[in-house]
């Protein structure tokens, strides 16, 4: 048994959620639920980026103090986790003074004391989307290409962190996979920017211009910049920086990291396969070992925007459809490591075909012959004319190949592969009792208890193997094998 830390970027709390946000979370959900089965000592964390210009303009919008604001939208994210049946042990608030803030600020002090961190003069084009300074090369029309908003020029005194002086260690790193960086076209991406030579960055904002924000612990007239702040997340919610009442067990620092894996979207590759191994490398913390990088989600193959109002809510369609119907299309439709797209269409129709018919079509079929059985005087579960549970040889040699392609499949982060193989269990169920018509047997047969007995290790193992991806369905399956009594997983759509 070994330890496995996993965690999702923090989103930034300036909007509500959306299924973007929804399908990092679900991913990084996978990995955790599939190594707590295999016995690791998991850590799986979330949490909130709140402060920064965006936020203090998104909170005066709203006629509300910041705070309220953070209090409010990062509400909405933690209740994803019932909503979505997610399992994280931990959510991170960078608005959090006594959990946050100490990790951040000690962090700063490690690169300061490594001598990387200085001040000077900037003058430069900065987005507000961004909330970062950008370069010419990032804007079109003179348009931040993303936002398509004109960036402001700003002017002030910052801190600086040298990043530049880890150019050449942070790229042998990715190069030798020692930071690995999956898939591998964004492997690539981050080593052509690396290639061009890394500068360095501001990291810090002058605290008249920006008091919303964690104190530069030896500079009270700067606030620290999104870098150090956001990205500390990752060890300060395992206590790092911590120096009063450790937890019972030694630190949770030392026992989870080095993160096992960042769940990250392609926006903010620079960051983490970039800065965030910067700073680590400067005050002499280990790496992480895996960055994954998803991609973005559109809607009828337009970018989701408030604007054109394509914003899609997952506590619509978890209300609608189900936790584990959204779970399924995400993790089944969206590549990835690419972009996927949603409609209203698509959905319905992998909701019908692979959930209803497919999926719980065989569950129903097989436990509704199993109670003709007990109709019969036998029982699925005991009594003398019960079905047993029968160790099928074909379905078993299926199962067992296919229960290693998708932990291959899991590893390699290829969700979308790993369910389409998983599903091949279940078309191999529903043809095995289109061959053998169990319904034109008597129930009492040793013929028709041996068929019937066969699914039931099926869909028992079926039901095993969707538990990461489909904990509620897995569940269930498992409820009603034990119990005998039929519930439709999926009702179909009309």
């Amino acid at each position: 048994m070994g330890k496995f830390y996993v965690t999702t970027s923090i989103p930034y709390v300036n909007a509500e959620p959306h299924i973007g946000h929804v399908l990092e979370f679900i991913q990084a959900d996978v990995l955790a639920r599939y190594h707590r089965h295999k016995g690791d000592n998991v850590f799986f964390l979330t949490g909130t980026d709140e402060h920064g210009v965006k936020i203090v303009r998104a909170a005066e919008a709203a006629e509300k103090n910041p705070q309220e604001f953070v209090d409010e939208i990062s509400g909405k994210f933690k209740a994803l986790k019932e909503a979505l049946n997610l399992s994280w042990d931990d959510f991170i608030r960078t608005s959090d003074k006594k959990r946050h803030w100490p990790g951040a600020q000690k962090l700063w002090l490690k690169l300061y004391d490594a001598g990387k961190l200085y001040k000077k003069s900037y003058k430069g084009v900065y987005c507000i989307g961004h909330e970062a300074f950008i370069t010419e090369k990032d804007l079109v029309n003179g348009k931040c290409k993303d936002h398509q908003k004109e960036p402001e020029i700003i002017e002030e005194e910052n801190w600086f962190f040298k990043l530049s002086d880890y150019t050449k260690e942070i790229k042998a790193k990715i190069e030798s996979d020692k930071l690995q960086v999956a898939p591998k076209s964004r492997k690539n991406e981050i080593l052509a920017l690396i290639n061009e030579g890394l500068e360095d960055i501001s990291f810090s904002r002058p605290r008249e211009n920006l008091s919303w924000g964690v104190p530069v612990p030896n500079d009270p007239k700067h606030t620290m910049y999104v870098w150090c702040d956001a990205l500390s997340n990752y060890i300060s919610a395992l206590g790092y920086g911590q120096t009063r009442n450790p937890p019972a067990g030694g630190s949770k620092f030392k026992r989870y990291w080095p993160a096992d894996v960042h769940v990250i979207g392609k926006d903010i590759l620079r960051f983490h396969a970039a800065i965030w191994p910067g700073m680590l490398l400067a005050a002499k913390l280990p790496l992480p070992k895996t960055i994954f990088v998803h991609g973005f989600i559109t809607v009828g193959g337009k970018k989701m925007s408030k604007t054109i109002g394509n914003v899609i809510d997952p506590f619509e369609i978890v209300k609608k459809y189900g936790a584990d119907a959204l779970r399924y299309y995400l993790l089944r439709e969206i590549p990835s490591g690419e972009d996927g797209d949603f409609t209203y269409e698509k959905f319905e129709e992998r909701y019908n075909a692979d959930l209803a018919k497919g999926l719980g079509n065989l569950v129903a079929r097989v436990l509704t012959l199993a109670q003709k059985n007990s109709a019969q005087g036998g029982s699925a579960s005991g009594g003398k004319a019960q079905i047993r549970v029968i160790k099928n040889k074909v379905f078993d040699t299926n199962i067992n190949k296919i229960e290693k392609q998708i932990e291959k499949l899991i590893r390699e982060f290829r969700f979308n592969n790993a369910l389409s193989v998983l599903w091949q269990l279940i078309a191999l169920g529903n043809k095995y009792i289109d061959e053998k018509k169990p319904w034109a047997l008597k129930p009492e047969s040793k013929e028709f208890k041996e068929i019937i007995g066969s699914l039931l290790f099926l869909i028992s193992d079926i039901g095993i193997l969707l538990s990461p991806f489909l904990p509620e369905t897995s569940e269930k399956i498992s409820g009603q094998l034990k119990n005998r009594k039929i519930s439709i997983l999926f009702p179909q759509l009309k």
